[in-house]
């Protein structure tokens, strides 16, 4: 079997204490066959070193460090050093039940058709978020998709044709572009992404 199976692409930006719970909930998991690209989109707090001796404990992780230039970009170097099977992603100020990454390798083992799996959150927080066609208006995110939640097979993910670069939905965009290229999109409700709402140092949690 392929030595990683998922490459999780963790972005963040002075976040350190948010994403110190990301990387706890991450080597809690059950499933152990991941590796770990952290992108430091620019942070001024102590990020880079506790990244760089989180790797030096760990060799499974992996630090690197850009000028900021937004989440789309620093995720987009994630996916450029990634070498599992699969990609996917977790928010620094989100977390990982346990079972996540195991609940979702079963999936992706006995559907090996599926190229793109998401879905299974429970949010923290406000449940309602900016609409990607008009921003003024709050909608539930019961109709939105959460990237976190994204698990896409590596082979597939050039298709794509990067994350897409826009101030309100990248999530949204790439994955009406994975349906309209015809990948195979499977979604699943196991609640098993903490989706965390409450906090105001975002990144993101106001641009799904």
């Amino acid at each position: 079997m392929h030595d990683i199976f998922f490459s999780v692409i963790i972005t963040t930006y002075n976040r350190l204490e948010l994403l110190k719970r990301a990387i706890n909930s991450l080597i809690s998991q059950y499933e152990k066959q991941w590796e770990a690209i952290i992108v430091d989109d620019g942070s001024t707090d102590n990020t880079h070193f506790y990244s760089i001796s989180l790797c030096k404990e760990d060799n499974r992780f992996v630090y690197i460090y850009q000028s900021n230039k937004g989440s789309a970009y620093a995720r987009e170097i994630g996916i450029k050093l990634a070498n599992g099977l699969y990609i996917t992603f977790l928010d620094s100020d989100d977390e990982y039940e346990t079972n996540h990454l195991s609940m979702r390798k079963r999936i992706l083992i006995e559907n090996p058709f599926i190229d793109f799996l998401y879905g299974g959150y429970k949010v923290i927080g406000s449940k309602y978020v900016p609409d990607i066609n008009n921003p003024r208006k709050l909608i539930s995110l019961e109709k939105c998709v959460v990237g976190g939640t994204f698990f896409i097979r590596k082979e597939q993910i050039s298709k794509l044709g990067g994350i897409p670069k826009l101030e309100y939905g990248e999530d949204a965009r790439l994955f009406e572009v994975a349906k309209n290229i015809g990948l195979k999109v499977v979604r699943v409700d196991y609640p098993t992404y903490i989706y965390h709402r409450e906090h105001s140092n975002t990144q993101t949690k106001n641009k799904r």
